[in-house]
């Protein structure tokens, strides 16, 4: 199965399993907007409940605020969103679909970075052990000529962006060949700007109604209520304010299921520290994110850092942690050190001073801030699709398996009566009825036994307690392991200790 047939086995299997619905879907849907159904929201809050934790419960200098959606439209002025948010858009005439012109270019790049990859893996194939592969990237000719392709388009497109000369945008797509996925064709408009931003109207009456946006992202909520934060919670820098939320952006193209969506929901917490500090704390930042993710247990090669070559213009260091999605290496979350410049603009756009009084210093400064943003959505599925597996049993079988990290599983147990009759289900009951308080269970006493524990595989749940007619007689049940499908017998009063030792939030945090 290639990659891009298991990307739609697995939102096809979101589907059927409750985790993931197209929204509005009784009415043909909505592009690119999606609902969570009852698996898939507790994924999320799980997740979310891992990353507050870790923010807010073991850094006693980060605090939680909740902003609202709607903010005034100065602030977005202020914030450059208004003048300067845009994408570089194009349509192809054909198929008259549009696209944005930066990734029309980027895929391309990542294709020639995919065909020296394989080149490099066949190398590492045929000298095993003795391959050295940066000398085999230096000499093989395929790679060398894929290479000198990619530099030229790369160091063309890099000066197109940092000009914004969106007709050399357009002219590189066309020296490429990049044609339309849908019409196949190379038949483009010109590239333009396109402001990401949704407006509505706000006001009582119509004729008096005053535009506002939905907001683009949390950070500016953070910003706009630093002073509050640390005047009522007394706070010394560095500290931080963290926060998760909606956000919206009317995107070109919002593609790859859950990855880009219209709206979508953002972890962001905003470092405030001295000035000069920054790049320091931005390190330091950049290895705590990193640790948080590789704790989940999800493999650290399937980690990178990507380095931004450009800027923002708030930006003085920038670097992106990617995740090896099915469609390849891809932004899960940004690490940004934003100097002053929210703040400054903040205090220049309001009038109000932004500053903190250093009472160690005898001085006062604007904050310089380092950010860490992560798309919860984009977390979501980072997880799914790391965790579907498709395994052969040793009978010929084939099981469908969610190896979810256990704390952050959508179910933690499932309690599972071997028959319908016999007194089963009450003592079934009564084990639910002790675990409940604990541990998001579900009860189950359809289907045969070993269609359930599949059902149970598809969702995710670490474990499957089976009670049986000797329970009746020893107190003790089956417990069934959901990645090695091993089976132990366990007494009843010590089920919860089992269970929360694999699947309590705490011993992730522990870890970090």
């Amino acid at each position: 199965m290639t990659q891009e047939e298991l990307f739609k086995v697995l939102v096809a299997h979101c589907k059927e399993y409750g985790f993931i619905f197209p929204s509005s879907e009784i009415y043909d849907g909505l592009a690119a907007v999606y609902d969570y159904g009852q698996m898939g929201v507790e994924l999320k809050n799980n997740i979310k409940q891992y990353w507050w934790n870790a923010m807010t419960r073991l850094n006693e200098n980060i605090v939680g605020i909740d902003s609202c959606i709607f903010m005034h439209p100065r602030i977005w002025e202020a914030s450059g969103h208004v003048g300067a948010f845009n994408d570089p858009l194009i349509d192809n005439k054909d198929s008259k679909k549009r696209y944005r012109a930066d990734v029309l270019i980027e895929d391309y790049l990542a294709k020639i970075e995919e065909k020296m990859n394989k080149e490099v893996e066949k190398g590492r194939k045929r000298f095993g052990e003795a391959f050295n592969e940066e000398q085999f990237r230096a000499t093989n000719p395929n790679v060398l000529r894929e290479k000198a392709k990619y530099d030229e388009v790369h160091n063309r497109y890099k000066k197109a962006e940092d000009a914004n000369d969106l007709a050399e945008y357009k002219q590189i797509i066309v020296d490429c060949g990049i044609v339309c996925p849908i019409s196949g064709t190379c038949n483009w408009t010109d590239v333009r700007q396109f402001n990401l931003m949704f407006s509505t109207s706000i006001g009582s009456t119509s004729e008096g109604a005053s535009t506002i946006y939905l907001r683009p992202e949390t950070a500016q909520g953070i910003f706009v209520n630093y002073l509050n934060v640390q005047k009522t919670g007394r706070m010394k820098i560095p500290f931080g304010i963290a926060q998760i939320g909606k956000a919206f952006r009317n995107e070109i193209v919002a593609r790859q299921f859950i990855f880009r969506m219209r709206e979508f929901e953002q972890m962001e917490m905003q470092f405030f520290i001295k000035p000069g500090t920054e790049l320091e704390w931005f390190k330091k930042w950049k290895e705590q994110r990193m640790k948080w993710h590789v704790n989940l247990g999800m493999g650290a090669e399937n980690y990178r850092f990507h380095d931004h070559e450009k800027l923002a213009h708030y930006a003085n260091a920038a670097t992106d942690i990617e995740f090896l999605f099915p469609f390849g290496f891809k932004e899960l979350e940004g690490i940004h050190s934003r100097t002053n410049w929210d703040l400054g603009r903040h205090q220049q756009y309001s009038g109000r001073k932004i500053e903190y009084f250093d009472p160690e210093e005898g001085v006062a400064y604007t904050p310089y801030v380092v950010e860490t943003s992560i798309g919860v959505d984009r977390m979501v599925l980072a997880v799914l699709s790391h965790s579907y597996k498709e395994e052969k049993l040793e009978n010929g079988e084939t099981r469908v398996v969610l190896s979810i990290p256990a704390p952050l599983a959508p179910v933690k147990a499932a309690v599972l009566p071997l028959v319908k009759k016999d007194g089963l289900p009450e003592l079934a009951q009564k084990v639910m009825d002790e675990l409940k308080y604990d541990f998001n269970c579900q009860y189950e006493e359809k289907d045969s036994i070993g269609k359930r524990y599949r059902r149970q595989d598809a969702i995710g749940t670490p474990y499957c307690i089976t009670v049986d007619h000797q329970s009746l007689e020893d107190g003790c049940v089956t417990v069934r392991e959901r990645d090695t499908m091993s089976q132990e017998r366990v007494k009843i009063e010590d089920l919860r200790a089992l269970i929360d030792k694999r699947v309590n939030l705490n011993n992730l945090l522990r870890n970090l």
